[in-house]
């Protein structure tokens, strides 16, 4: 079988049709949560070496109509419009992304591989990880308070596009205990396809749940920020959505529900038939 079939055989699986789109959830939720959101600007400004006034102007603007001279007399030109600076906020925002990426996607394919490993034991392992991953839903939720926490390296690189990459690698290594509950419970679905690749696809689905919005931020700023306040005034909803998703998804795995989904949803898959 080459890469390319393994690929489509991976990202057409069942079980990962129903994984990613949660794995994707989790990864918004942690955008949205206390923990990221009121960075966001900050780190916007730190990669793209803009303050938060340029990266407000990072936008198409269309300049005002030119008066030209012709035979028949005075003609007003409207010129094109321009697009200040977004070329940069948009390759400083991307390369964070990937610099995080790098760490989440590596670290979710050591869990599926894991998870290859341990097989035998599936049953046992798969309740335990939901437990866990109840426990997880409950800190987010804020029942068990006290275990979200950053960790600060002493360490940053040099702001800029140069910079934005490894300062992606920083917060992925650095944040990773503060997005504790929504990332591990994406590293336990990882485990649960007993699969590296599988592993790191869902991971990458999660990746895009917390880089697409930060990317868009940076290209929307201005209106972004009337969302953030938005956002900010109903935290308390986004945490309990958040934990409720992955206390929901910890009780699907203790209880064997989830084992007995993904088996329903892989014979849909492979029943399905294109019409041509």
């Amino acid at each position: 079988m080459s890469l390319a079939d393994a690929f489509v055989d991976a990202v057409t699986d069942g079980s990962l049709l129903v994984a990613a789109p949660v794995a994707a959830a989790a990864g918004l939720v942690s955008f949205l949560s206390p923990c990221v959101l009121p960075l966001v600007p900050g780190y916007l400004s730190f990669v793209t070496g803009l303050s938060g006034e340029e990266l407000g102007e990072a936008r198409r603007v269309q300049p005002a109509p030119v008066s030209r001279l012709n035979p028949l007399g005075d003609t007003l030109v409207q010129p094109p419009p321009v697009t200040v600076r977004r070329g940069r906020v948009l390759a400083g925002s991307v390369l964070f992304v990937l610099g995080f990426s790098a760490v989440f996607v590596t670290s979710g394919a050591l869990f599926g591989g894991l998870g290859s490993l341990l097989l035998e034991h599936k049953d046992v392992v798969d309740r335990v990880l939901g437990v866990v991953t109840v426990l997880l839903g409950l800190v987010f939720l804020g029942v068990l308070p006290g275990l979200q926490r950053t960790v600060k390296l002493p360490w940053v690189p040099s702001p800029g596009l140069a910079g934005a990459p490894l300062l992606g690698v920083l917060f992925g290594v650095g944040w990773t205990p503060c997005l504790g509950p929504t990332l591990a419970a994406v590293q336990t679905l990882a485990y649960t396809e007993a699969s590296a690749g599988r592993g790191a696809l869902l991971t990458a689905a999660y990746c895009a749940g917390l880089g697409v919005p930060f990317v868009l931020t940076g290209l929307a700023f201005r209106r972004a920020l009337g969302a953030f306040a938005v956002v900010k005034r109903h935290y308390a909803l986004v945490m309990r959505i958040g934990g409720l998703l992955l206390v929901a998804v910890g009780l699907l795995l203790v209880s064997g529900v989830w084992e007995d989904l993904m088996v329903e949803v892989r014979g849909w898959v492979a029943g399905f038939e294109t019409v041509v």
